[in-house]
């Protein structure tokens, strides 16, 4: 990859509480550092409680910042494909599953397409989405809500529990 001067910078959310969740983080990590950039900041593991369909395992989510070639589109190609690799199967909106990529940020853009709407149109309600990147990118500012990380962090309306291991 060229110099970091004419990459992209993405941040993802990683998650997932069905198998080995820490190894299956590892291994996205790795594959996503291996395909799709170089993994620029990683925040803590995060135990968070299921959002959506409760009635299932807790989650293992992570935050990370990544310096990428790829577009977000081709990004989220590539990190569906990772996903694939791992073992995910999409059965149940919200329910279990292996692994789960989300482009929540890249660069400052705002794109809304039918497959791929950034910045994530519902990470400011979920705790287990900020606290990670609250750990990495405490002062990025939301393109479209014009609130930093740890703002959106502090004034979540989610009172799940989010607890960093």
């Amino acid at each position: 990859m060229g110099p970091d001067l004419y990459m992209n910078t993405a941040i993802l959310l990683i998650g997932g509480n069905l198998g080995d969740p820490e190894s299956n983080l590892r291994r996205a990590v790795q594959l996503i550092g291996e395909r799709a950039g170089r993994v620029a900041q990683q925040s803590a593991l995060y135990q968070t409680a299921p959002w959506g369909v409760i009635d299932q395992p807790d989650y293992l989510n992570q935050g990370l910042e990544i310096a990428t070639e790829l577009d977000a589109h081709s990004l989220l190609t590539c990190t569906l494909e990772i996903e694939r690799t791992i073992g995910r199967v999409r059965q149940e909106k919200w329910g279990s599953r292996v692994i789960d990529i989300d482009l929540i940020f890249f660069n400052g853009d705002i794109i809304s397409l039918p497959d791929l709407k950034v910045p994530h149109p519902r990470m400011h309600l979920r705790r287990f989405v900020l606290g990670p990147l609250n750990d990495i990118i405490p002062d990025y500012l939301h393109p479209v809500m014009h609130k930093t990380v740890r703002q959106l962090w502090e004034s979540c309306p989610d009172d799940s529990p989010v607890h960093k291991l």
